[in-house]
């Protein structure tokens, strides 16, 4: 898929938007169109942690992180496949 990413590939300063909701790490459900600018990510190869931090940019979001362990029993299948969960949004489209 020529457009896929993952949760590590996110570009700082780009807007994103939920297209299918998700659970994270934390149990925090993330809703079809929550909308954030991308920070930066944190990982933590130890506990397969990875943190996603963010800047909300719509009423539906209040998570400023997404917590994501990274092992096939967790979330790994929504960090390897990120762009099945969030889109990548325009400049003044959100």
């Amino acid at each position: 898929m020529p457009n896929s990413f993952t949760a590590f590939s996110l570009k700082p300063g780009q807007i994103y938007r939920v297209k299918a909701a998700f659970v994270d790490y934390d149990r925090k459900e993330h809703l079809v169109g929550e909308t954030w600018r991308f920070v930066r990510y944190n990982f933590v190869p130890y506990d397969d942690g990875l943190t996603l931090y963010l800047e909300p940019l719509n009423e539906a979001n209040g998570h400023r992180v997404i917590r994501l362990r990274c092992a096939p029993e967790d979330q790994e299948a929504i960090a390897d496949h990120f762009s099945d969960f969030v889109e990548v949004m325009n400049p003044g489209s959100e």
